[in-house]
């Protein structure tokens, strides 16, 4: 396989290329786990499991073709790249897993599958793409994409709208208060009212003060972005605690 992606990156142009949804071409869907697990190793199994969940109602993974080495062969699988709905953003899709064959790098693939990601995106509706890099950053400045703020990205496929998602998040209405039960009349001796308090008592201390919200986004984008985010540095982690770099691109 290296040989024929070492021979069609010498060739003339990139205009034979093609991009199609991995679910359409199940029998590529090895050659695609094979291309993702170069960069991002996991069990063969488990990245086929995630490949087999892409379907038209998101998430989606998308292949990068090249022509068949051979005649009546399979087309070549160059590249990848999956796209899943945005929380409460209708018109938004999230760009992950976005990998090019090691030895077509530099050579523009890179370039043409995003390209061919965002028209994807575009035909079907969507304006706008957000993404997240270790170290790519300046690659997609180049290409457009701006410093942006996180989003939270619906990793399954669903009927239910952003405003539905929000929904769950959104904290209950308090119960109203229910009304004390009647009393009852009752004959005889009332019942004793309750002791008087006890002498010298201190009274109760008074509660703590709330402590400080915390905060937990920062400030707004400015026009002319914020100071403390450049395409050298940043104030987002990911969960290993190494720095991410948010980037979004209207479309």
């Amino acid at each position: 396989m290296m040989a024929s992606l070492s021979s069609l990156a010498s060739g003339p142009g990139l205009d034979g290329l093609t991009l199609e949804p991995a679910h359409l071409r199940p029998e590529l869907l090895n050659a695609c786990a094979d291309l993702i697990n170069q960069e991002w190793p996991r069990s063969r199994a488990s990245r086929l499991h995630s490949l087999g969940q892409s379907s038209d109602s998101f998430p989606l993974c998308l292949a990068l073709l090249g022509p068949p080495p051979t005649p009546g062969a399979l087309p070549t699988v160059l590249g990848h790249s999956r796209l899943s709905r945005v929380a409460a953003h209708d018109h938004s899709l999230l760009v992950e897993t976005v990998v090019v064959a090691r030895a077509l790098r530099g050579q523009g693939f890179g370039r043409r599958l995003m390209e061919a990601t965002e028209a994807f995106a575009k035909a079907r509706g969507f304006r706008r793409l957000h993404l997240t890099t270790h170290d790519k950053q300046h690659f997609y400045a180049h290409l457009g994409y701006k410093l942006g703020e996180p989003v939270q990205g619906v990793a399954f496929s669903s009927p239910l709208s952003a405003a539905i998602l929000q929904a769950f998040s959104q904290s209950a209405s308090p119960s109203e208060p229910k009304a004390p039960p009647p009393r009852r009349k009752t004959s005889g001796t009332p019942p004793p009212s309750a002791p008087p308090p006890r002498p010298n008592m201190p009274p109760a201390p008074p509660p703590p003060p709330p402590l400080p919200a915390p905060l937990l986004s920062p400030p707004a984008l400015s026009p002319t972005g914020p100071p403390w985010q450049s395409l050298e540095e940043t104030p987002y982690r990911d969960i290993r605690g190494r720095p991410i770099f948010w980037m979004t691109k209207e479309i």
